[in-house]
């Protein structure tokens, strides 16, 4: 009789991140600064996927989001599953998809964009018919998701 074991182990309170397309595990990792974390971390690497073909996964002890980072995330990886666990039991599960405004979080590629001049936070609208890009709200800069540069927080 064959038995199936789970591949990274269960935590007791946290954050697990599923569904990450392997090629944007680095990016995540670096965008959530996994390596200055005090609490554990498991990441699992080209992990099978039926949906993926191969993903990634990350569990976060101890670790919830607030919804800034939710949206750093959504605009790295739209689409991921966010599965947040408390007592070993997964208390809520959702798609974190990109929002129809993101302000503050993404850097506008225009330099002559008042974002890149004036001390203003910036401010992007989703944009496109499959929301693969946004879109600067002041100088109307289009930039696909592959290439968006997140601001660097002091």
């Amino acid at each position: 009789m064959k038995t199936k074991q789970l591949m990274v182990a269960a935590i007791e309170n946290g954050t697990v991140i599923d569904h990450i397309p392997a090629e944007k595990l680095f990016s995540v990792v670096n965008l959530l600064h996994l390596d200055r974390m005090k609490t554990a971390v498991t990441i699992g690497y080209n992990l099978p996927s039926q949906e993926l073909g191969t993903k990634s996964i990350i569990k976060m002890a101890d670790k919830f989001f607030n919804d800034e980072e939710l949206n750093q995330l959504a605009v790295i990886c739209p689409n991921l599953t966010l599965c947040i666990i408390r007592d070993y039991e997964i208390v809520e599960k959702r798609t974190v998809a990109l929002p129809d405004e993101l302000r503050g979080i993404v850097k506008c590629t225009n330099p002559k964009c008042i974002t890149n001049n004036e001390p203003m936070r910036t401010h992007f609208h989703a944009h496109g018919p499959e929301r693969a890009a946004l879109k600067c709200h002041y100088c109307n800069t289009v930039i696909a998701l592959d290439d968006v540069k997140l601001v660097k927080k002091p």
